[in-house]
């Protein structure tokens, strides 16, 4: 892992020095990029630097911590805090600090904390690298084409809309019988292909379905009445969605 970027705040200069002479001596996995003395010299400066970790003293004068943190807001970097007052503690954590540290610093708190932001530094790489991962699983398909992207767990199906039966909501996935092919367990929810698929053929008939009226064989009367599809399955009907259905066959 490369040294992480580290910047210190703090309105005492010796303080600054002091800090930085035992992240040198003790913490060798980060490198200090910057430092401020009040609050206002900071906010240029993190905006600029773009520091991983921040090292920040909590009463400064024209300002303290907390101001900073808002300004900076949203803020991505991790934050140890780092001042002579213990009464801010709980504050404190309520703008996510992953540590804080009383003056004078304790080389066994510091390293504490250190390994406290690498950890937590390497967990948001790993939550990135998915996300990246699953966005590039999104993949999309030309316009002009009927054919629709189905990602599932190991890769994308692209099927013709014509032969999409009917979809069944299933959490965060969906499950789609296709014409000739059976079920599909797909990683989208079934509000996406609802927003997505052609509504002069596609109806939402409830909550957890949604079909192909070209592939309705018979419908059955009642409160909703259900339908039977041309694969056998029968599928409900909301009481709610029935007039709107039946207008469809008219």
């Amino acid at each position: 892992m490369k040294p992480v970027s580290t910047f210190i705040v703090d309105d005492e200069p010796g303080n600054i020095v002091t800090l930085s002479e035992l992240i040198k001596h003790y913490c060798p996995q980060l490198i200090i990029t910057g430092t401020a003395e009040n609050p206002a010299e900071a906010l240029d400066r993190i905006k600029t630097v773009n520091p991983q970790l921040v090292f920040l003293d909590i009463e400064m004068p024209y300002g303290n911590a907390f101001d900073l943190l808002d300004k900076l807001s949203p803020v991505n970097f991790q934050v140890v805090f780092v001042t002579a007052f213990n009464d801010y503690a709980i504050k404190a954590f309520k703008y996510a600090a992953v540590d804080y540290l009383l003056k004078p610093v304790n080389i066994t708190e510091l390293k504490t904390a250190v390994q406290k932001v690498i950890s937590q530094i390497e967990k948001d790489s790993v939550n990135t690298k998915i996300n990246h991962f699953l966005e590039s699983m999104k993949i999309s398909v030309p316009s002009g084409t009927n054919k629709i992207a189905l990602p599932t767990g190991d890769g994308s199906y692209f099927e013709d809309i014509n032969n999409i039966m009917y979809l069944e909501a299933s959490g965060n996935y969906t499950h789609i019988f296709c014409k000739g092919k059976g079920k599909i367990v797909v990683t989208k929810k079934i509000k996406e292909y609802e927003d997505s698929l052609p509504e002069n053929i596609f109806f939402r008939v409830h909550n957890s379905s949604i079909i192909n009226i070209n592939y309705v064989k018979k419908y059955f009367n009642g409160r909703g009445g259900y339908v039977v599809m041309e694969d056998g399955m029968n599928i409900q009907i909301a009481a709610r969605k029935k007039a709107e259905f039946l207008s469809l066959f008219k």
